[in-house]
């Protein structure tokens, strides 16, 4: 008879706290380039924050966006701006996506990963979607991450 015992969990890889800070810095610096003020949030793998930063000046209701882009970002696993393309053709897709609550359906949350192992996600907002997705590659980049 075996010894052998069955395994009722897996391992889950995050991002580290010092990581989540420089990918804000780092995203916030590029908003500076841009002449644009963002909320920035970076989270673990299951969406949970890690990290925060409000630029001042940047708008109050950009904060939950950034959260909830980080978020989308993590939980599914691609950049935010992908949803267009993947509710077109879905007319039920399309209805019900953007009613989920927290789910961001435009850009500015890209995946954080690591050698192909997603650790995180992280969302910008202030700017136009596109000015928040490249503050948020800036951090990717940075941190010499995959997305």
């Amino acid at each position: 008879m075996s010894q052998h015992r069955a395994q009722h969990s897996v391992e889950q890889r995050a991002i580290t706290a010092e990581a989540a800070l420089a990918a804000v810095a780092a995203a916030v610096a590029r908003a500076g380039e841009l002449g644009i003020r963002v909320n920035v949030a970076v989270t673990d793998a299951s969406g949970v924050l890690a990290a925060f930063l409000r630029m001042p000046g940047a708008f109050l209701h950009s904060v939950d966006i950034a959260i909830d882009k980080a978020y989308t970002a993590a939980g599914f696993g691609f950049a935010t701006s992908q949803w267009a393309g993947i509710l077109q053709g879905d007319e039920a897709l399309r209805l019900g996506m953007p009613q989920r609550p927290r789910n961001v359906v435009f850009g500015g949350g890209l995946p954080l990963r690591e050698g192909g192992v997603l650790i995180g996600g992280i969302g910008v907002s202030g700017g136009s979607a596109e000015q928040d997705e490249l503050c948020a590659r800036a951090a990717i980049d940075a941190l010499g991450l995959d997305s």
